[in-house]
């Protein structure tokens, strides 16, 4: 700021200062609002939300521990079934536990030979209703 010589000068300066103080106020009042609305719950859970399903990273790794689980679960079911054997219970959650590891850390390798199963699945049925169509 400059120096002030006059009552003409002064008063100019305090309307422009008083001015300042105003629009800082009310940019204080909204980011009050914003930050107030932002810290309800409603709206922290719904953020913390947002950013867990926009996370493409976090959605492999859920897909792979899902993927790991549901396998390993089929899998004691296949190897267990309705068995009330001891021995065979505990192989079966060995397996379990053994194929959910091994889905759960390598989700790529069974998601792309299941795209080529089903890719492979889909395919031959094409073929079968293309010559079908032919004849």
């Amino acid at each position: 700021m400059e120096k002030i010589t006059c009552a003409a000068e002064l008063k100019i300066a305090i309307q422009t200062l008083e001015f300042e103080r105003d629009v800082q106020g009310q940019i204080l009042k909204e980011q009050f609002f914003v930050t107030f609305e932002s810290l309800k719950p409603v709206n922290l859970i719904k953020n913390t939300l947002q950013e867990i399903t926009s996370s493409p990273y976090l959605i492999d790794n859920m897909f792979g521990a899902i993927m790991g689980m549901v396998s390993g679960y089929v899998s004691k079911k296949i190897a267990v079934g309705t068995s009330h054997n001891l021995l065979r219970k505990i192989v079966g959650s060995v397996l379990q536990f053994s194929v959910t590891n091994l889905v759960a850390q390598h989700p790529d390798i069974f998601k792309a030979a299941g795209d080529f199963l089903i890719h492979k699945i889909f395919h031959k049925n094409e073929n079968k209703i293309a010559e079908r169509d032919n004849k």
